[in-house]
């Protein structure tokens, strides 16, 4: 049918227009008729003639094949666009043979025909049918170009099986795709293929091959893989060609050995071979990622010295490795040198050096350098700003951070981010909250997504300005966007939580972290154990200890110290005993807290001589003694009424040069004042007044001052008065001088010697005289 219908026109020169088919000439209108009775489709096979006659790709592109099937049907478009591909195949016009056989291809997709019936029709032709070939291989490529690569792999079997034999080039093209798609089953299946049957392999198929096992990361080479294929192309006699080496040595430095690819150049280069700057980059890489300048440098000397001129990526990659380590003095002197050899530097080179800069902490110098950039004829980009901001919080120079973002955007530039991230971190780390909430919310809203080590920055920030229900919210957020909240994120809520004596909402959370399948850990038990302990419910702590033990975790110093500080608060002092011996069976060294807290215990209980053990233990370990450990042996001494030994207990925190505190102070007033040594009391509030203020503590403490009033209100027949001045701050001073005389009364009649009662005590006193008062009714 082809060669009729080729053959028609060369007869008759007329036209095979619209107007005029039906006076073309006869032996044409014959044929056409032969084909189809009805002469459906003659303006479609007209054209085909016309083509056959010029190969004038004019007239075949304005038939398009969508509208074809819309006149003609899709049979008789087929019939004709294959006629066309098959001229224009016989001619060797690649390009307007690719572009018909896309036209139909692309049609049928979009149509969801069968692709791969399709390929079975436009190879449906009489054995030896001229062009062939030449067909398959520009179907093969019309597949493999549009990502119909099973489709691509069909054809080219097809094709074998009735006998023709795609060309090397469209393989090759096809091998290529395969590699980019990482199809590797295929791909070796068709490199197999090509071995056994045909078109054989050249030194583009191997280097393709190779190209695949060399690229990736190091955990993607496949090294032994890409060394069978230089072995096999040396067996054949096929020479590798200086891409096929770069391929290789990139991939020996990828998997680490980089002085194994530095021999390797080393062999090539002796053995006569032609390298490029490629070949020695990878390797300059190499070193650089695993920090060794020195050998870096190495390399890209003698490379210059070989006569391979060093191009702008050698420079680049060795600026980039030197600044990353801090020699950024180095990295100016490359800089310098590529200019003199007339080699326009990057704007990836410039950022290296702003990088290296702002990692030494020389932001002035980087951002000196950053201004002259435009002058360089280069625009700024995102990156070399991400750099700056980058270096400026990481300085915590927040306002120039903040400066060149909006700078940045000015420009019509996007923050990206790493931008956004790097100010939030910022702005958390100098305590500006308000900031940093802020910045987060433009990220989110600018579409960025967060990542779990922001949001636990934020959620941080949120805890500390006492957000909590923002903190939580947020928790949840993350969870609805699918970033796993990990044990960072809970503990820093838990432990906000349970410093704000919420223990029982921190106990909550646990679910929601078993959710996220994130288990608590002992610092996250220890956190609400200390909480409860805080709160005065012991037994919850004590509960929450053998749940951490039935779930298999084991308590490390920190729980265990709580835990016996829970014990020893609640009494059991024998089972804090016994615990506190297997801590040290178990190879954990008790340290200066843990042996306080038993102390305070044993103390608390009035059993001295164990208390007294623990201390002479304490001592033998070296660990020395805190003032808070002298007191609570002291208020021990005191409650049984042993001075001397508080006495000598008191003494000692003199003798180690440690200061005793206003709460020292005030048991050995207490106990002194059982006693009824007025004197002594007289001579220990003397001394009590030289200690200087209180520290300034405002909000929870003034909280928590206010409990105490109403609490001392409570057991004292002047609560009245006690809690108007802990609630109002009114007439204090001259309550206190009251209090001040009630005391020294009941020590004996110190007012007539020293005319307290008219002595109007400083506000320092005033709450010191509050805390002792309170201590007297405890007594």
């Amino acid at each position: 049918m082809y060669s009729r219908v080729s053959a028609a026109p060369l007869s008759d020169d007329s036209d095979c227009s619209t107007s005029n088919c039906e006076s073309s000439s006869d032996s044409e209108n014959i044929i056409l008729r032969e084909y189809d009775g009805e002469a459906k489709g003659i303006e479609l096979f007209c054209a085909v003639a016309r083509v056959v006659k010029s190969l004038n790709w004019e007239v075949a592109r304005k038939v398009r094949f969508s509208d074809a099937v819309q006149k003609y049907g899709f049979d008789q478009s087929l019939v004709g666009f294959k006629m066309f591909v098959h001229v224009y195949a016989c001619a060797g016009m690649q390009l307007e043979a690719y572009a018909l056989l896309r036209e139909i291809v692309c049609f049928c997709q979009k149509a969801e025909l069968d692709l791969f019936c399709l390929s079975y029709a436009l190879l449906d032709s009489p054995s030896g049918t001229q062009g062939m070939s030449f067909v398959v291989s520009v179907l093969i490529k019309v597949f493999a170009s549009n990502g119909f690569l099973e489709n691509s792999m069909d054809a080219f079997a097809q094709a074998r099986r009735v006998g023709y034999e795609p060309g090397i080039r469209s393989c090759n093209f096809l091998l290529k795709c395969l590699a980019e798609a990482n199809e590797r089953k295929i791909l070796v299946c068709l490199f197999e293929e090509m071995k056994k049957h045909g078109p054989f392999p050249n030194v583009y198929s191997y280097t393709i091959m190779m190209n695949f096992y060399c690229s990736g990361d190091s955990s993607e080479v496949e090294i032994e893989q890409a060394t069978n294929i230089l072995e096999e192309m040396e067996r054949k006699g096929i020479g590798a060609s200086v891409v096929t080496y770069n391929a290789f040595i990139s991939g020996l430095c990828k998997v680490g050995v980089i002085e194994l690819a530095w021999k390797f150049i080393q062999d090539l280069k002796n053995g006569g071979q032609l390298l490029n700057s490629y070949c020695y980059n990878a390797v300059i890489h190499g070193f650089v990622n695993r920090g060794e300048t020195d050998k870096a440098m190495q390399v890209f000397e003698e490379m210059k010295n070989s006569g391979i001129e060093a191009d702008v990526y050698s420079y680049s990659i060795l600026i980039e490795g030197i600044c990353r380590h801090g020699e950024v003095q180095e990295g100016f002197r490359l800089l310098e040198e590529m200019k003199e050899n007339n080699i326009k530097p990057s704007l990836v080179t410039y950022s290296s050096i702003l990088k290296g800069l702002s990692r030494s902490g020389l932001m002035d110098i980087s951002l000196d350098m950053f201004r002259d950039i435009r002058s360089s004829g280069f625009e700024y980009d995102q990156h070399a700003y991400s750099i700056l901001i980058s270096g400026f919080c990481a300085q915590g120079d927040m306002d120039s951070a903040n400066t060149l973002l909006e700078e940045m955007i000015s420009n019509s530039l996007v923050p990206d981010a790493v931008s956004y991230r790097n100010l939030i971190l910022g702005f958390c780390k100098i305590g500006s909250f308000g900031k940093a909430f802020s910045y987060f919310d433009r990220m989110r809203e600018a579409g960025f997504s967060s990542n779990s080590f922001t949001c636990n920055h934020v959620i941080n920030g949120y805890c500390k300005e006492g957000k909590l229900e923002k903190a939580l919210q947020l928790v949840d957020e993350m969870r609805g966007s699918g970033i796993s909240p990990n044990m960072h994120t809970f503990s820093v809520v838990i432990n906000s939580l349970c410093k704000e004596r919420k223990s029982g909402k921190a106990l909550e959370i646990i679910p929601v972290m078993l959710k996220c399948n994130t288990f608590p850990g002992v610092v996250i038990y220890a956190n609400l154990m200390d909480g409860f302990c805080k709160q005065a419910d012991p037994e919850k702590a004590h509960m929450l200890y053998k749940k951490m033990l039935k779930a298999g975790i084991r308590p490390d110093k920190v729980s265990l110290t709580i835990l016996i500080n829970v014990l020893c608060r609640v009494g059991k002092l024998e089972k804090a005993y016994k615990m506190f011996e297997e801590f040290i069976s178990e190879g954990l060294e008790p340290d200066k807290i843990l042996y306080t807290s038993m102390i305070a215990g044993f103390c608390r209980g009035r059993d001295m001589r164990t208390a007294c053990r623990l201390f002479e233990e304490m001592l033998e370990r070296n660990i020395s003694p805190s003032v808070v450990t002298y007191t609570c042996l002291i208020d021990g001494f005191c409650k049984v009424n042993h001075m001397e030994e508080a006495c000598v207990m008191f003494n000692r925190i003199v003798q180690e040069n440690l200061c005793p505190d206003q709460l020292t102070y005030l048991v050995m007033i207490r106990g002194f004042s059982k006693r009824g040594d007025a004197d002594k009391v007289e001579q220990l509030l003397n001394e009590m007044k030289n200690l200087g203020p209180l520290p300034d503590e405002t909000g929870r403490q003034e909280s928590k001052n206010l409990r105490t009033f109403e609490k001392v209100g409570k057991r004292s027949s002047h609560g009245a008065l006690i809690m108007d001045y802990g609630r109002h701050r009114l007439c204090g001073s001259l309550f206190l001088a009251n209090f001040y005389w009630q005391i020294t009364k009941a020590c004996g009649n110190l007012s007539e010697r020293n005319n307290q009662d008219h002595e109007i005590p400083s506000p320092l006193n005033q709450g010191l005289t509050l805390l002792m008062f309170e201590g007297f009714l405890k007594v």
